[in-house]
Parts: C-alpha cells; structure tokens; sequence
C-alpha cells in the first residue's frame, strides 16, 4: 500500500472535516470548561465553607452536596452518557451530536471540579480564616479576599487538570456521535482502517493537551511567585 497516496487522496477529501472536527473539539472543550468552572467552583466552595469546621457551617447541606459529588463524580463517562441520556433528552431534544454531548460533559466535569476546589481550599492554612475573622471580616469576604486568592495558584493547576481530562471526554464523546476529534478519529482512521487519520487525530490532541498544561503551569507559577 502507497503511504505517499494515502496522504495525498485522503487529507484532500478528508481535510476540510478534520477542520471541522478541531473546531468542535474546542467548542465542547470550552463551553464545558466555563459552566463547569463556574458551576464547580460555586458547589467547591459551599463544601469547604459548609463543613462542620466552615465558615458556613450546615451538616445538611455539606451532606447533600458531598453525597451528590460523590454518586456522579466516579461513573464514567462512557457510561454517563448513557446514565443521562433521559435528561440530555427532555434539556437538548436529542442525545446525538456536539451540543448533547457538551451537556453531559459539563455536568461530569462540574462535579469534578467541586472535588478539585474543596480539595485545594481544605489546604489553606486554618490561622489566616481565623486571622481575617478576627478582624470583623464577614463569610463573603472571607472567601473573596482570603479563600480565592490563598488557594488560586494550585487551583489554576486544577483546573488545568481538568482541561486534559475534558479533552478526554470529548474524544470518548465520538463513540456516540458527539462530533469532534474523538469521532473522526473513529469514523474516518479506525473504522475505514485509516490509520494515518488515526494518528493526526491523535497528535492533535496531544499537541493541545500539551499546550494547555504548559499554560497552566507557567500560570500557576506565576501567582505563586506573587
């Protein structure tokens, strides 16, 4: 088989829907990483500040919250998919395509973000809550003054962790048609035996999994040198 055919025949026809494909990877990627962000950071926070030793303190909620991350955050996402597939119904009228499976990709990084968030926020040193409380501070400010910024440096790392694995989940969201990388992948290199397209989807991803962690990590040293 002629390898220098292959490249020539295929990335003529194949080309403009590998286009496609990067820029539906990105879509998902990013929506899922704004409403998670916001979404997991807001229900991070309520765990940390709900505990038993919160600033916020409230057994009932801290409960609902923690038994809630952790039912939804271990499934995996092959099989969330599936799990939610009524829910993605009745919200996006359909369970095939980039828009459905961006919704379950958000409600699975959401909750893994919250576990990221508190995990992060349970290392800040107790004294300077207790320090900031002493001083009249109020739980708002507390947590936009002193809880944010003590911990955003390692939660930038977090986060960045997170992108990698949303980058994952929107290549496994292929296997159900949810457009993208993950599904020309499938489509184009592993069922058309192209393993040529299997390995530019492949590197693709790589390439800007690899810069997202770079950005992270320059980021978060950055804060942490401030």
């Amino acid at each position: 088989m002629n390898i220098n055919y292959l490249a020539e025949a295929d990335w003529d026809r194949l080309g403009s829907t590998l286009t496609t494909a990067i820029q539906d990877t990105l879509i998902m990627v990013i929506v899922t990483m704004l409403v998670a962000g916001i979404l997991g950071l807001f229900i991070g926070i309520l765990l940390y500040t709900t505990r038993p030793s919160g600033i916020l303190k409230n057994r009932v909620v801290y409960t609902v919250l923690n038994v809630l991350v952790n039912f939804v955050r271990p499934i995996p996402f092959i099989i969330l998919l599936a799990f939610v597939q009524p829910v993605t119904l009745a919200v996006m009228g359909t369970s095939i395509g980039r828009n459905p499976a961006t919704f379950v990709m958000a409600i699975a990084a959401t909750f893994a973000v919250a576990r990221i968030v508190e995990q992060n926020l349970v290392a800040i040193d107790p004294g300077v809550i207790e320090a900031a409380r002493a001083m009249g501070a109020g739980p708002w400010r507390i947590i936009t003054t002193v809880i944010i910024p003590e911990a955003l440096g390692p939660l930038v790392l977090g986060y960045t962790f997170l992108f990698i694995g949303v980058v994952d989940m929107s290549a496994m969201a292929g296997y159900v048609g949810g457009g993208g990388l993950g599904d020309f992948a499938i489509v184009y290199g592993y069922r058309a035996f192209e393993w040529e397209v299997t390995l530019v989807a492949t590197l693709i991803i790589i390439v800007l999994v690899q810069a997202a962690q770079f950005f992270g990590n320059w980021l978060s040293a950055k804060i942490m040198r401030r």
